[in-house]
């Protein structure tokens, strides 16, 4: 894993502490929660305070997390709104984070001037012994002030304020006016600067989370199901009707489908579907080479493809499904029927335009595991377990091509992939089928542009 640290592929984009003052504000947080400290003079921490360094201190990665349910975080900076989150165990809890942070960014900003801010993920569940116990996480409320007590204080001191204005005797109430004066030593003026947190309540509905092997549950859809990473039988029985697991690939196929989750990337509006698909053929070509112990080093976009010509004999279905679909989006060979049973089905798709977009996507990289850039991007998890086991030649290779391909654009990468960005005055100037016909379905035509020829005419693709 050093290469990945290295390359800022893990670990990347962490706030480093290394003021004295902040490292004791970080250790009177860390007590307030754990009830331990950190020896440690300067260490990085993730969105929620969590640092891996002191994790290796402690001899603890889950010293904030434990049970891996109720997350407990410390604040030092609102910088740390950018950070990610390690250790996941619900996919949901960076964006819970985030938006906490973001809701409340001036007052935190205030606050942390001064003191950490600590607090606690909570909700009704605080363990987790059986997959049964998933549904009863029906609600996220965050719980936070500073290790002094400072928003306890505020709280403590506006009541005594409005007992003070509104009860006829407190002008001569000497100990509620001594009470008053020690507390807004403490807190400040509330009046003219209230210390209070919008500490927020959210209702996941749709998440993956690491337990039991690795879940995705899906109650918030019109056809609600939980999709397995391990066998669905090891789950026991479940208050939902459908339970799928990865060999399910038919009923996973048709659970997207009907909720209308993914769409083909032929048909997707705004990218090149074409070196799309030569790029998740290449890496597919990356996973025969390191089985033939072939090296990698330096390998260009030109080597990888000699190299599928010479092993073309050893290339899995994978690649020949997404050559026969490269070949119809090149106009150079009719529609290919891959159907929900071929291996390189879930490769050919992309989540749509939703809500829940980033979960979709997080499931279809586990499901074409061989794409190893979507499945760095959309599932950090999964890719670190999966790096481990990959031979040498082709860390290497993998590392390097997210080094030069991927680090130097990241958001226009994930544009690009996973975007959706359809032309506004063109989507609203027709219906969508009737505007796939008129301009194809990859791109949309500039006003005044000449319409290209048409091709033959011929089946939209086998989704429809």
């Amino acid at each position: 894993m050093k290469r990945l640290i290295e390359a800022g592929l893990m670990f990347g984009n962490l706030i480093h502490i290394s003021s004295p003052a902040l490292v004791e504000r970080y250790n009177r947080a860390l007590t307030h929660l754990t009830g331990q400290r950190t020896d440690l003079s300067d260490f990085h921490i993730d969105i929620a305070g969590y640092s891996p360094e002191i994790g290796d201190e402690l001899g603890d990665h889950m010293y904030l997390n434990q049970n891996g349910v109720n997350r407990q975080f410390i604040l030092l900076t609102t910088q740390q709104k950018t950070a990610p989150l390690l250790n996941v165990q619900f996919s949901m809890n960076r964006s819970v984070l985030r938006q906490f942070i973001e809701q409340n960014e001036n007052q935190l900003f205030a606050l942390t001037t001064r003191d950490a801010v600590a607090g606690e993920l909570l909700n009704s569940v605080y363990s987790l012994e059986s997959p049964q116990q998933l549904f009863d996480i029906r609600r996220i409320r965050i719980e936070a002030d500073t290790t002094a007590g400072t928003l306890r204080q505020a709280q403590a001191l506006g009541d005594k304020i409005d007992r003070f204005m509104g009860e006829e005797d407190a002008w001569f109430d000497d100990v509620l006016i001594a009470e008053m004066i020690t507390l807004a030593k403490k807190t400040g003026d509330v009046t003219r600067n209230p210390v209070t947190l919008d500490l927020m309540e959210f209702s996941p509905e749709n998440y993956w989370t690491a337990h039991f092997g690795g879940l995705y549950v899906f109650r918030g859809m019109d056809h609600p199901a939980v999709i397995s990473r391990g066998e669905k039988e090891d789950l026991g029985k479940l208050p939902i009707k459908y339970v799928f697991d990865f060999n399910d690939r038919n009923q996973v196929a048709k659970f997207l489908d009907y909720n209308d989750l993914v769409e083909p990337i032929v048909k997707a509006r705004g990218v090149d579907a074409a070196a799309i698909l030569r790029q998740k053929m290449d890496f597919i070509v990356v996973d025969v080479a390191q089985d033939r112990g072939i090296d990698l080093t330096g390998a260009t976009r030109r080597d990888i493809r000699a190299l599928a010509r010479d092993h073309a004999a050893d290339l899995p279905e994978e690649f020949h499904g997404l050559q026969s679909l490269l070949r119809w989006a090149e106009a150079e060979g009719s529609w290919p029927k891959i159907t929900s049973d071929h291996p390189a089905y879930f490769y050919t798709l992309r989540a749509a335009n939703h809500p829940d977009r980033d979960l979709v996507n997080m499931l279809l990289a586990e499901l074409s595991p061989k794409d190893m850039r979507q499945l760095f991007i959309c599932h950090k998890e999964a890719f670190y377990s999966a790096y481990q086991g990959w031979s040498e030649t082709k860390k290497g290779y993998v590392v390097d091509f997210l080094t030069r391909e991927y680090q130097v654009d990241k958001a226009g990468t994930r544009a690009a992939l996973f975007g959706h960005d359809a032309p506004l005055e063109v989507a609203e100037a027709a219906p969508e089928d009737d505007l796939i016909e008129r301009v194809g379905p990859w791109s949309a035509l500039r006003r005044g542009q000449a319409e290209p020829p048409r091709r033959p005419e011929k089946p939209r693709g086998p989704w429809g």
